[in-house]
């Protein structure tokens, strides 16, 4: 098949993906919008911004860990694994795991790293980046929805795999969701693959809030940019001042959540349909799931992993967990 024609194929049923899951979510009660759609080209800058941000504490634990305790990483890794494939699922720069990744290729580890992530712009930006820093890394891309690109891995090699799933996007599912997820992604792996994943530890209310309710305003813009986006794409009318960003943390169940709340009575035109709003109406927009010690073991135990390894951030507040089948 010709490459331009596979492509604009791919992108028509992207488009219509979006489309089918806007009208779905805005249909529903409460209206719910998909946090992995945040990620276009103005969503990828402003999520940079986000981690660069004081209060959003979870990217220099997460990034404690792996620049000062790579070593233990890569012992856990190599552990009875000669080559493998290293899939990190929304991979988006890499700045967490290209410590790793220097490691293992200054160590000359026999191994493919593939990326996967929903934005083909910060995937294009990634290889180029590696590119450059790491000459002999050996890197597949792959642009798509998670389990989809983590199937076409598998059927590119039948290495052993070692998955990522960093930054405690686990979080982003509530904890149905995250038992069903990982039980799925378990199935998807042989026994002896590993899966490395983060979890954002509960702690103090609010250094939890305050990541997530920056002065700034930048998390603010970036739930916005999602209604800029379906104006963009589906020629929607959302008036992004009619909207405001709130934030919610209950440190009982762990679950920090994000809304857009309407600030009047309003009609919301999104091609041929209308979407109504009443004032006060909220959008769920973002789940940012927060977990106990005891969580984390009954997740592994209950979606059929057993825990080999967890390394910490040097205050506590993050944990890498390494799992097994």
């Amino acid at each position: 098949m010709n490459i331009n024609l596979q492509q604009n194929i791919q992108l028509n049923d992207y488009v219509s993906d979006f489309r089918a899951d806007i009208f779905s979510g805005l249909s529903n009660y409460p209206k719910k919008l998909s946090s992995k759609y945040f990620y276009d080209k103005i969503g990828d800058h402003l999520f940079q911004q986000i981690m660069n941000m004081p209060e959003y504490y979870l990217t220099q634990c997460e990034l404690d860990i792996f620049k000062n305790k790579t070593e233990q990483i890569v012992n856990a890794i190599s552990k009875g694994i000669e080559s493998f494939d290293l899939i990190e699922l929304g991979a988006g720069d890499a700045m967490k795991s290209s410590f790793l990744l220097e490691t293992l290729a200054e160590k000359r580890t026999s191994f493919t790293y593939m990326p996967i992530d929903i934005s083909g712009n910060i995937l294009s930006v990634l290889q180029d980046s590696l590119s450059k820093k790491i000459p002999t890394l050996e890197i597949y891309p792959l642009e798509g929805e998670y389990f989809d690109m983590l199937d076409k891995a598998t059927r590119i090699s039948e290495r052993k795999k070692v998955v990522l799933f960093l930054g405690g996007n686990i979080g982003n599912m509530d904890m149905k969701e995250t038992i069903h997820f990982c039980s799925e992604l378990k199935r998807k792996l042989n026994p002896g693959d590993l899966f490395i994943i983060g979890f954002d530890l509960k702690k103090h209310p609010q250094t939890i809030l305050n990541a997530y309710n920056d002065p700034a305003g930048i998390t603010a813009s970036f739930n916005l940019n999602l209604l800029t986006r379906i104006n963009r794409e589906l020629n929607a009318n959302f008036m992004l001042e009619q909207f405001q960003h709130y934030q919610t943390y209950d440190p009982i169940s762990g679950a920090c959540k994000s809304f857009l709340v309407s600030l009047c009575d309003q009609t919301v035109c999104i091609e041929n349909h209308r979407f109504h709003f009443k004032e006060n109406e909220l959008i769920d927009m973002e789940i940012s799931q927060k977990f106990s010690r005891q969580d984390i073991r009954s997740l592994a135990g209950n979606s059929g992993f057993h825990i080999v390894t967890e390394i910490n951030d040097s205050k506590n507040w993050f944990v890498d967990s390494i799992w097994m089948i």
